[in-house]
Order: structure tokens, then sequence, then C-alpha cells
């Protein structure tokens, strides 16, 4: 616990704040990579779900990628226009949307492949380092799952 005299609003505190800048930063060393292959980043998060498994509903979609279904589905058309993707009603259930790739989708995960080691060379660091910061963000993201909502009233 800081003492007294910390101040706990010093921008160099913030946990929201660091996030917020590595998160940007991480995010543009991806963006020279993706541009050739037709792709953003939020667009290259798809694609790895889907090349873990697919077809994938557009609910399951989003539940995976921690994505609401309207951001998520002006993602999906953009994939379709580019001919990653496919959407279509799932036969007996009208109401789900399922997501299949394309040959093309599925032959462009042989050129994603050198994405994770480029960036782990722009980045400089071990290997180990970045597995670690990966498993607290997954305790910072079950974290606040958790947290309750909680409203200050005036």
């Amino acid at each position: 616990m800081p003492g007294p005299s910390a101040d706990l609003l010093k921008l160099d505190r913030q946990v929201c704040f660091a996030l917020a800048v590595a998160a940007r930063n991480v995010i543009a060393l991806y963006r020279p990579l993706l541009e050739p292959m037709g792709l953003t980043h939020p667009q290259y998060l798809v694609m790895l779900a889907l090349w873990e498994r697919a077809p994938r509903s557009l609910t399951e979609l989003s539940g995976v990628l921690a994505l609401d279904p309207g951001t998520l589905s002006p993602l999906l058309k953009r994939l379709e226009a580019a001919g990653y993707v496919t959407r279509r009603r799932t036969p007996g259930d009208e109401r789900t949307l399922a997501v299949e790739l394309t040959e093309a989708g599925r032959a462009l995960r042989a050129e994603a492949e050198r994405i994770p080691p480029a960036i782990i060379e722009r980045l400089g660091m071990p290997l180990e380092d970045l597995e670690h910061l990966r498993e607290v963000l997954d305790t910072v993201i079950a974290a606040t799952k958790n947290a309750p909502a909680r409203r200050q009233s005036a």
C-alpha cells in the first residue's frame, strides 16, 4: 500500500494508462505486417479464431473475441468482401449465422505464420517475458470480469 504522501492520481501510476499505451504501441507493430494481407488488427483476431476452429457461429465468435455482435458484424462483412470468409444462416436454425473460412482464408494462414515471430523480434523481448505478460494479462482480464460494477452516488 502506498504511503500517505503518494499521489494516487499520477498518470504513471495508472494501470489503465499503461495498458492503453502498451496496447496501442503493440498493435501499431502489427499494422505493417497485416497491411500486405489486407487485414486490420481486429480482422486478424477474427481470422485467428477461425483458424483455430471453423465454422463458428456469430455468437461463439463474439464470445471468444470479447466483442459484441454489433461490432463483429462489420468486420465479418469486410472479411467476406475480401474473400476470406462466408457467412450463412445455419440450416434448421435461421437465427444462427455460421462463419466459415473460404479457400483463400485458409490459405492466408500460411502467410500469417510469419507474424508472431516478427512481433517477437520487433519487441526485442525474451519469449518467456512475453508469455509471463500474457499470463498476467489473463489474470487481469479475469479480475475485470469478476469485479463488481459499482456506481458512486452523488
